[in-house]
């Protein structure tokens, strides 16, 4: 029987694995991230189906290759944790999951935006205290503001109609504008001025070497005293050294993050007996008017659901000998090599 050994799985995100996996293969579910130090876990098993705060860097697959791997799917959309080229050297055949629910996201990161805005951490922990005073939550409507989208593929396009529904006027940046977003009435202009008009501003862009800390000391400083940025992407996206200093400055209304660039071995673990050694994130999650959550986005019974039926479709197409949309490095080296939105 073909082994699979699945990296990252939560509690809740087990018995869906089971089901769709269990009876067809030899499965091991773990809740370890995938790294030079566990790589050899994987020994014996044909697939690996990883996460995205795995580490698959040319070292990591050169273990998994040689214990017998032959498939790398990853349960994600993005892949930048993936050393494509390596994987191709190796003959790794590596997929992802290049469609899943994108209202999950769309919908976390007004969540977030609607939290900060309305100062509802704050509210909560004051209530739970009976510490019913108004004192410091003032917020501010939204109807008639301006979002700004930095990223329109599918997730970007869902929270632009939501947008929308607020009565806002939106703007967005992408390489390629999205004929949705433009009938809504998106208006597509330059970054700089993304940033400058931007009452909230949201990132939905893939993370590649062009994206990356596209929101650095410099965008920062265009962007409104009391604009509200919104992170759901990924975390390097973002130039947390710079967000602090920026809020330390006292500007911005508030952030909502619920990814960090260096949250590979934090995120998803209980780390509340330990000292917290990341001083960037550690002084991030002082400011009252930063909201920080863990990589929670996609984490809907629908979005799961529609990640484990692809995932098991990817181990089914390689075991055929088929490639499909999702295949990044196929069995002859070949297949797409598009960042996932």
């Amino acid at each position: 029987m073909v082994g699979v050994v699945v990296y990252g799985v939560t509690a809740d995100e087990r018995p869906l694995l089971v089901r769709a996996l269990g009876e067809a293969y030899e499965l091991r579910c773990l809740d370890l991230i995938l790294n030079r130090d566990t790589a050899a876990t994987a020994a014996g098993r044909q697939v690996v189906c990883s996460s995205v705060n795995d580490v698959l860097d040319e070292e990591v697959l050169r273990i998994l290759a040689a214990g017998g791997t032959e498939l790398v799917t990853q349960r994600a959309t993005g892949y930048n944790n993936i050393d494509l080229s390596a994987a191709r050297e190796l003959g790794l055949t590596v997929a992802r999951v290049s469609f899943y629910s994108p209202y999950a996201v769309a919908e976390f990161a007004w969540a977030l935006a609607l939290a900060v805005n309305r100062r509802v951490p704050r509210a909560v922990t004051r209530t739970r205290d009976f510490d019913f005073r108004l004192d410091g939550l003032m917020g501010r409507d939204l109807h008639g503001r301006t979002a700004g989208i930095l990223g329109t593929g599918k997730i970007g396009t869902a929270f632009a109609r939501i947008a929308t529904g607020f009565g806002m006027r939106v703007l967005g940046h992408d390489i390629a504008p999205s004929d949705e977003c433009l009938a809504l009435g998106v208006e597509y202009v330059e970054r700089d001025r993304l940033f400058a008009e931007s009452d909230l501003l949201s990132l939905h862009t893939p993370l590649v070497p062009g994206t990356y800390h596209v929101v650095d000391a410099a965008a920062l400083a265009l962007m409104k005293d009391d604009a509200i940025l919104i992170n759901t992407g990924r975390g390097g996206l973002v130039d947390a050294h710079a967000l602090v200093e920026t809020l330390l400055a006292g500007r911005l209304l508030g952030v909502g993050l619920d990814v960090y660039e260096e949250e590979a071995g934090v995120f998803f673990f209980d780390k509340s007996l330990e000292v917290m050694t990341d001083d960037v994130l550690a002084r991030l999650m002082t400011f009252g008017n930063v909201l920080v959550t863990s990589h929670q986005g996609y984490f809907t019974r629908d979005a799961v659901g529609q990640i484990v039926e692809t995932t098991a479709q990817n181990i089914a197409d390689h075991l055929a000998g088929r490639t499909s949309d999702n295949t990044l490095v196929g069995p002859d080296g070949g297949g797409q090599e598009r960042a996932g939105r």
